[in-house]
């Protein structure tokens, strides 16, 4: 359940409807500057105090949403940005340097994998290992004197691996490595890494933030307010920022958070229930369910469930696709965390060296329980697996 000071994070933290005629939502600050009296105020202005001279640098309504975010993650600062790959990259660029080794997971997200690899070992002189992490072993082993970075996210989000946040922070921070999580599926309402020891939280408020498939944006937070303060300037030169509009998306978004989230939860346990028990359904992954072989750390770690989850179909690639396109309600996309329900036949059109990398099949569905009801999408899914 969430506490206190979550549910007021959603509602209330940052706003002051004083300062704007007594409205129950705050304003969209649109300008792009804002003007002085004097050039001795123009000077004087200190964007770290909520001042404001230039959009790129802040913004009033940016600002609501960051204060909310921080205080949701336990965090001193947070920044947003125009997505969560321009947070990712902030976070990377601001940590490593040239000649640094990164320690990465081997389920992290793609576009990940692609700044890694396509980019930054070539620009960068970067190093990456790859490692599965399901054991802090995988960690400590791939740990060199020029190791700067942790890149983990948990659960995963296609077979939903669990890794171990507390065991891996405690192992980073005697080696002087800085932590970095992907907290999107669980988002602050069932999962704090911070409060595990985890230096650097992102989430795409693309997903369950924003939560009706109307923005594109992402956060980094952190308990240390110097780094945040350096990022955040960092954020001015590369031009990363939010716009105003989608920041008060994202606030409407938190507003619901907690009331979606739990929804999600409920719903997702039923449909994932009902596929574990299916024939044609070869396995699940989920980890709200007891079958996990993770569950135990999950339930340490985490106080609830989202609705995403991937099954593996008992038939090759193409049965895998025709159960897909005939589902109704489950919707044919790449996102998630919306109201909407949506399937995706993940690894479809994987190479051989790419299923190998994962140890996965090209029968992998990821889905995403929407807010249609569990019966609703236990009969779309029905329909739609008796058709193979």
């Amino acid at each position: 359940m969430s506490n206190t000071e979550d549910l007021l994070a959603l509602t209330h933290v940052g706003e002051d409807p004083s300062k704007y005629m007594g409205s129950v939502t705050p304003p969209i600050f649109m300008n792009s500057l804002h003007v002085f009296d004097t050039v001795d105020d123009y000077f004087a202005v200190d964007i770290f105090k909520d001042q404001y001279y230039y959009g790129r640098a802040s913004n009033p309504t940016v600002t609501i949403l960051e204060k909310k975010l921080a205080t949701l993650e336990h965090g001193e600062r947070a920044v947003v940005f125009s997505a969560g790959m321009a947070a990712c990259a902030a976070a990377i660029l601001r940590i490593c340097k040239t000649g640094s080794h990164i320690i990465c997971i081997k389920e992290s997200y793609g576009p990940v994998q692609h700044l890694l690899n396509d980019f930054l070992i070539e620009k960068m002189d970067i190093s990456v290992t790859y490692v599965d992490g399901k054991k802090l072993s995988d960690f400590e082993e791939a740990i060199r004197p020029e190791t700067d970075m942790i890149i983990l996210e948990s659960p995963t989000t296609l077979l939903f691996s669990v890794i171990d946040l507390e065991g891996v922070a405690k192992l980073a921070k005697a080696h002087g490595i800085t932590t970095y999580i992907d907290n999107t599926y669980s988002t602050p309402i069932f999962q704090k890494p911070l409060d595990m020891g985890i230096d650097i939280v992102m989430h795409t408020l693309t997903k369950y933030i924003g939560g009706h498939s109307d923005l594109i944006g992402g956060v980094l937070i952190s308990k240390d307010k110097e780094l945040m303060e350096k990022i955040m300037v960092q954020r001015d030169w590369f031009g990363g920022v939010l716009g105003s509009m989608e920041a008060w998306l994202a606030i409407r978004g938190l507003r619901t958070l907690d009331v979606r989230m739990k929804q999600h939860y409920e719903t997702t346990l039923k449909v994932t229930e009902y596929l574990e028990k299916h024939p044609k359904v070869k396995q699940v992954y989920y980890t709200g369910l007891k079958s996990h072989p993770q569950y135990e750390l999950a339930r340490k770690q985490q106080s609830g469930e989202c609705g995403l989850f991937s099954i593996e179909i008992d038939g090759d690639a193409k049965t895998t696709a025709k159960f897909v396109d005939a589902l109704k309600i489950f919707e044919r996309g790449c996102s998630w965390g919306g109201f909407e329900s949506l399937a995706i036949a993940y690894t479809y059109n994987w190479t051989k060296e790419q299923c190998d990398f994962l140890n996965v099949n090209q029968s992998i569905v990821r889905l995403h329980c929407g807010l249609e009801g569990a019966n609703a999408q236990i009969a779309d899914l029905e329909q739609a697996l008796a058709q193979i």
